[in-house]
């Protein structure tokens, strides 16, 4: 072998078993929640050397760990039972916890709604506070939030399910929490999410971008509604823009896809799409949005900057999802290439 050729080899070869290694670490840690799902007893004893993130009614328990930054409040199992205990509260609630993950580190994660509790009482013994999630989603750490989310999915998930909607009867939930049975004729159910398609539609030169009443004041995003049944992603998108602003979409391009725990566990399903500058005239139904308007790159680069709403006492200042957000992702994105193909002309 070539002494040009032998550094290139040793280089390809460093990466593909720095490769293997980081696949190898995935894969053991999916066949082992994989397991922990099928095994109640696994389970049980994974959640006694796992962390857990404590609800109150499915609004989670945080702690804030930078100005303007929260995180959740990752509890070891003895600190729970801790908690309850000095809440008067009886140490079998554990057993609700349901599995959400495991982390990197290999430490099983669960949540654990104490819903019967005081909250006050249990915030102040962990040091952190209850935040409803809507306003924690802009707050949290970006690779926190979508454990946040699943866990208040699951949750809610499991709230809303305990009785089977053919028999009537009570369902019995496995240890980890990952499914329900009927207790009368063992029909199975799983967690489910309803699938939403969200589009940032162009005219070559601008974005549309849209705002409900329910949202916070200020915010703009990229238009998204629920998939009807018996339609294809395309035939949603295309629907839902005529519904909302009457425009007729062009050239959808799939980007990314996203858990999203509102209204109640959605399938975010994100694309971008085009529309003729011909035909960009927006008729809006303010049934559907308060809002909608075209935004230049320079506007949506103003945008991006905002890094928290506008305080009440301020005029109003238009700004985007959080980064963790895949409308977010849409329109920086739709601005980065923006920039490239200027840079190009």
């Amino acid at each position: 072998m070539s002494a040009l050729l032998r550094p290139l080899r040793s280089l390809l070869f460093a990466e593909h078993h720095s490769l293997t290694r980081f696949c190898s670490s995935f894969v053991s840690r999916m066949r082992y929640i994989n397991r922990l799902k099928e095994n109640d007893a696994a389970c049980v004893s994974a959640l006694q050397s796992g962390s857990i993130l404590l609800f109150h009614r499915l609004i989670p328990l945080l702690q804030c760990s930078d100005p303007g930054t929260f995180r959740p409040i990752a509890l070891s199992y003895s600190e729970v039972q801790s908690v309850l205990q000095r809440a008067g509260a009886d140490g079998s609630l554990l057993k609700e916890s349901v599995l959400i993950g495991c982390s990197e580190q290999n430490q099983v994660q669960f949540c654990l709604d104490v819903g019967e509790l005081d909250p006050a009482a249990v915030a102040e013994e962990c040091k952190g506070t209850f935040m409803e999630l809507r306003k924690a989603f802009f707050l949290l750490a970006g690779a926190e939030a979508p454990l946040v989310a699943k866990a208040q999915a699951l949750l809610r998930w499991h709230q809303i399910n305990k009785f089977c909607g053919a028999t009537g009867q009570l369902t019995q939930r496995n240890q980890a929490g990952s499914h329900r049975v009927c207790s009368s004729n063992s029909n199975v159910y799983y967690p489910k999410m309803s699938p939403v398609v969200i589009v940032l539609v162009s005219d070559g030169k601008r974005c549309l971008l849209g705002r409900q009443s329910s949202f916070p004041r200020g915010l703009y995003s990229a238009l998204a509604g629920f998939c009807d049944m018996g339609e294809t992603l395309e035939e949603a998108l295309r629907r839902e823009v005529a519904e909302e602003v009457g425009l007729e979409v062009q050239n959808i391009i799939y980007s990314s896809s996203q858990h999203w725990p509102f209204p109640h566990s959605s399938f975010m399903l994100a694309c971008h799409a085009t529309v003729s500058p011909a035909h960009s005239q927006l008729d809006i139904d303010h049934l559907e949005l308060e809002d909608a308007r075209w935004f230049t790159e320079e506007e949506i680069t103003c945008a991006l900057q905002v890094k928290a709403p506008p305080r009440r006492d301020q005029a109003p200042t238009v700004w985007l999802p959080p980064k963790h957000a895949v409308a977010h992702r849409l329109i920086t994105e739709w601005r980065d290439q923006q920039r490239r193909s200027e840079g190009s002309d």
